[in-house]
């Protein structure tokens, strides 16, 4: 098997260990695409703890404490790795928020946030299988029922 090479970054971040189909949702939370950094990401990659993964590596970029809750939103297993002059000098991994606000939509069509401009709230009730109760109309939803929220 013939190994392609991705060059290190000098300054920037690592998100590994996200899962394979969590890629694209991680990529549009934080709005990649709309950005001219070097971006290199790859998916479906073999992992011995997650059977596959995805990657996402971005120069000139670092992350808040609101980003990194949104990407454990979908990839609460991930790292972050920050990188300066090509080495690592923190790592740590991504831990689900108690309470999480905005990016995603809630599942339940007469809740008040898809009805009217207002901002989503939910508080997460189970972090394993990351079960979510809507603040407005207490709707609990389980992850794979929630689509991202435009704006």
């Amino acid at each position: 098997m013939k190994n392609l090479e991705v060059n290190a970054i000098e300054n920037g971040i690592v998100i590994d260990h996200i899962p394979a189909n969590a890629l694209f949702k991680v990529m549009r939370i934080l709005s990649l695409e709309n950005i001219t950094n070097r971006i290199t990401f790859g998916t479906n990659l073999p992992s011995s703890r997650m059977g596959t993964k995805a990657i996402i590596k971005v120069s000139n970029m670092s992350l808040d404490k609101a980003n990194l809750d949104k990407i454990a939103i979908f990839a609460p297993n991930a790292y972050v790795s920050h990188i300066q002059n090509y080495k690592v000098v923190a790592k740590h991994k991504i831990e689900v928020p108690d309470n999480f606000e905005g990016s995603i939509m809630c599942a339940n069509p007469m809740c008040v946030t898809n009805k009217e401009v207002v901002r989503t709230k939910f508080q997460i009730i189970n972090k394993v299988d990351l079960a979510f109760r809507s603040f407005y109309c207490e709707k609990i939803t389980m992850l794979d029922n929630f689509e991202i929220r435009e704006g």
